[in-house]
């Protein structure tokens, strides 16, 4: 997929190297993967004798082992970047390998080597900071008679965000307008089906897609322009572009990849709730569940509304990319 993207969009030359994750059960199977990390680990030192960079960076994921182990043979300095609180275990080996690591926020330090840890922020487009609000509305057709709230759950969606919105509808769009992006995982016809069922003063208030593209008028990015608020699942990019478009809100975490510590990132300075998934609508009528008690109180008290997104605009961090590259710049120059 990388390699793919790499070719599609730019110019950069794009190299492979055998990886594989060295955690599982299967016995054999860690034979294998540890044949291809040795093989990756050969590559990537013929790679770096070649082309003898000053520094490397790397992102995390086991796809960065070799190189980084080969890096560390080859005496080549590496930076990696590590955008969630909590690393994942080929981050956490890499850290170990790392000569420095940047970070998101400083509350991932307690779980690396703090000496080598520098906050650098995320790095997002610059377009997420001062979006004319009024233009962003209209390219959705929204209006300022009621305050808009964005959900999301990445490319693919989240369905049980999903089903929660779609649970909630009818009570949700007597607050609110809603720009649901649902995601291209099959979700989007029976959203429709729920939408046809409401009156056509509250379906007008509903703008599903299923994804927004980067160069279409109607973007992520004017999306977020558009927002008051936003129900969202907690990937580390949540962590930036919320402070960048400077809205708050309700976050629903995937605990199985540790996202309930960027959730509070965030809502540890104010600028989020984090909801357990499990939660949301709790086992009652949907209406008693704690999505729609927070998203009910947040959405009818602008004073709330605008505090949380203060907050959220007070951990922007506009600089992040020039931050990341001053610390990469630096490792070259022996710094």
């Amino acid at each position: 997929m990388e390699g793919d993207l790499v070719q599609r969009e730019s110019t950069i030359p794009f190299v492979g190297l055998p990886a594989a994750a060295m955690r599982g059960r299967n016995p054999l199977q860690m034979v294998k993967n540890a044949g291809v990390l040795i093989k990756g680990v050969l590559a990537a030192r013929s790679l770096l004798r070649r082309e003898r960079p000053a520094a490397i960076l790397g992102t995390g994921g086991y796809v960065c082992v070799p190189l980084f182990v080969a890096a560390a043979l080859e005496r080549v300095p590496t930076l990696l970047y590590l955008p969630d609180i909590v690393p994942g275990w080929a981050g956490r080996v890499l850290a170990r390998l790392a000569t420095r690591i940047a970070v998101t926020f400083d509350d991932s330090k307690r779980y690396l080597p703090a000496h080598k840890v520098v906050e650098t922020g995320y790095p997002v487009r610059g377009e997420l900071f001062n979006q004319n609000k009024a233009l962003c509305r209209a390219i959705f057709g929204l209006n300022d008679r009621l305050p808009v709230l964005l959900v999301y759950g990445g490319s693919r969606g989240a369905r049980s965000i999903n089903q929660a919105v779609a649970a909630l509808l009818s009570d949700l769009l007597e607050l609110a307008q809603v720009v649901h992006v649902c995601g291209r995982n099959g979700d989007e016809a029976w959203l429709r089906e729920a939408q046809a069922k409401l009156s056509p003063e509250l379906a007008s208030r509903y703008h599903l897609y299923p994804y927004l593209h980067a160069d279409a008028e109607r973007s992520m990015s004017t999306a977020f322009g558009a927002a008051d608020f936003a129900l969202s699942r907690a990937g580390a990019s949540t962590m930036a572009e919320l402070p960048a478009a400077g809205i708050g809100s309700i976050l629903v975490p995937l605990t199985m990849v540790k996202q309930e510590y960027n959730a509070a990132a965030l809502a540890d300075r104010g600028a989020a709730i984090s909801i357990p998934d499990e939660a949301m609508l709790g086992s009652g009528e949907p209406t008693q569940g704690r999505l729609w008690r927070e998203l009910s109180a947040v959405l009818s008290n602008p004073l709330r509304l605008q505090t949380m997104a203060q907050r959220s605009a007070s951990l922007a961090q506009p600089d992040a990319g020039a931050r990341l590259a001053s610390e990469w710049l630096a490792l070259a120059r022996g710094g």
